[in-house]
């Protein structure tokens, strides 16, 4: 199924991680932008949903789009919807957009029969069945809780750095 949100989990824990260097909305976009094609495969009735986006080189491609378009398209509707939010870097663009559009491969190659991320190169998926469905979204689902777990520790340090410094 197209946009899963299951694929936003490792952008989630990425984004504990990478900090102000990862853009998690520009992560989201890669993955929306990724499967356009599977989308346009189902309308259509298309036998193979997952094609040439779904390769190492799509994804790549697909990456530069996201990475040059994200940012500016990302700070465009945090500014609209007046969200308060930090500037978004060049590089927390490219490491989201890059590392989106690359993870997304990789889950999707465990999970579809019609992957072939090394195409052209190879037809092999070594990554089919790996780990089971279930194990697979259970892992992405991890990564939204590793998260919310770091998020939760930073909010707690900020408010006892602050109230420190105001009893000093």
């Amino acid at each position: 199924m197209p946009f899963t949100p299951f694929h936003l989990g490792p952008g989630a824990a990425m984004k504990a991680v990478g900090g102000r260097h990862f853009s998690f909305m520009v992560f989201g976009g890669a993955q929306v932008l990724i499967d356009i094609e599977p989308l346009v495969g189902l309308i259509q009735g298309a036998d193979i949903l997952h094609g040439p986006t779904h390769t190492l080189a799509g994804a790549l491609l697909i990456g530069g789009v996201a990475a040059l378009t994200g940012k500016p398209v990302s700070e465009f509707v945090l500014r609209h919807l007046n969200i308060p939010h930090q500037r978004i870097s060049w590089l927390a663009s490219c490491t989201g957009a890059f590392l989106g559009t690359l993870s997304h491969i990789v889950l999707d190659a465990i999970m579809h029969s019609d992957m072939h991320p090394w195409r052209p190169l190879s037809d092999a998926n070594p990554l089919l069945d790996l780990v089971s469905l279930g194990t697979l979204h259970l892992a992405c689902l991890l990564g939204v809780v590793l998260w919310g777990a770091l998020e939760a520790a930073r909010q707690l340090r900020r408010r006892r750095n602050g109230a420190g410094a105001d009893h000093q």
